[in-house]
């Protein structure tokens, strides 16, 4: 046997084994305090709260919400939840078909 394989396995009770133990490097673990978990309306929920989370009528925070293309904004970008982003979704269609706000920029 070669003297660099003599150093780098010991032979034990019918098992070849490295004397060498490399530790894996350990993995980040993820923010806990990314965009999916943050409310952008907190004061909207909870159970003192009457009515949809976004109305169609509210069009200054419908806007807010809207690109320049007057297409809605990503939940990153935005800084929304599901929950909120589906509310959004549901109140910018409601006000698109009721011609209060515009289906495309000028």
């Amino acid at each position: 046997m070669p003297r660099d394989l003599e150093l780098a396995y010991s032979i034990g009770d019918s098992d070849i084994k490295p004397n060498h133990t490399k530790e894996m490097p350990q993995q980040k673990k993820r923010d806990t305090d990314t965009y999916h978990t943050t409310q952008r309306f907190p004061e909207r929920t909870g159970a003192d709260w009457v009515g949809r989370l976004v109305d169609y009528k509210e069009l200054d925070l419908l806007r807010k919400f809207l690109t320049s293309s007057h297409k809605q904004m990503s939940r990153k970008r935005a800084g929304t939840n599901a929950q909120e982003q589906k509310a959004m979704k549901s109140a910018i269609k409601h006000a698109r078909f009721l011609a209060l706000i515009p289906y495309h920029g000028t």
